[in-house]
């Protein structure tokens, strides 16, 4: 029996009102991830990259179609639901780390637990715990306006990790960093994704970091396609030719 998919999207539509007419993003896009897959999304700016992985992040809602995680459609959970979904099964690392700045670092890293009710001694001893596993311990006490942009990247890493999720989705997590410190922060991001046994998704315009990835995945023109990781060309697909399909 083949393992359930992490994640599941079936004809995902989006659509905005523009102008009197439907400027379509994107339509009709199928995808299956497996667990603890690692997938780069790759395309140019403006082709609908972070608006996907917004809806996948329950961020954003679809026109059309449906986003499995296991068994459960998220697109069909009420708002309440939704932000106890986002809190207990995934963590987001955006390019603009976001943190809250009249709060120190193992306090930015508490947060997810503590608005989920978690003991606040138990939140602190785990908050240090993935500091520790992105090497700031030593940081733990200092403001966000005291850490340098990786180092922000690296506490946003460990409170994405602190809710211990099962889904890890980053937007260009390198895209505010020079090219040594967004080199160690993506090789960070692949080990504990690893580790913690995260199927991870990482939107990307670094083509040598998304050939890192178990599968690259080219958004163009609404379409979502599959990339040779060597060549970085279309591999094409037979269902997809065959009926019509945006599947992957």
């Amino acid at each position: 029996m083949l393992d359930t998919p992490a994640i599941r999207v079936e004809q995902l539509t989006k659509k905005y009102r523009s102008g009197g007419a439907d400027l379509v993003i994107f339509e009709g896009i199928d995808l299956q991830i497996s667990p603890g897959e690692h997938v780069a999304l790759v395309g140019e700016s403006g082709a609908g990259k972070s608006t996907f992985l917004h809806l996948l992040g329950g961020l954003d809602s679809p026109s059309g179609g449906a986003i499995y995680f296991g068994q459960k459609d998220i697109c069909r959970l009420s708002g309440a639901e939704l932000s106890l979904f986002r809190n207990r099964e995934l963590g987001f690392v955006w390019q603009i780390p976001s943190l809250l700045p009249e709060f120190s670092a193992q306090e930015n890293v508490m947060m997810p637990l503590l608005i989920r009710g978690e003991d606040p001694e138990k939140s602190a001893a785990v908050s240090l715990a993935r500091l520790d596993e992105v090497g700031l311990r030593n940081r733990a006490s200092h403001r966000a306006g005291e850490l340098s942009g990786g180092e922000q990247q690296r506490v946003v890493l460990a409170r994405a990790l602190a809710g211990n999720p099962k889904v890890l989705l980053a937007d260009e997590p390198t895209g505010n960093l020079d090219a040594r410190t967004g080199e160690m922060i993506m090789a960070l991001l692949e080990e504990l994704s690893r580790s913690h046994g995260l199927t991870s998704i990482h939107v990307t315009h670094n083509l040598s970091f998304a050939q890192r990835a178990d599968r690259i995945l080219k958004l163009e023109r609404g379409l979502l396609r599959q990339m040779d990781p060597a060549t970085l060309s279309p591999i094409p697909s037979s269902e997809s030719s065959e009926h019509g399909r945006n599947h992957v």
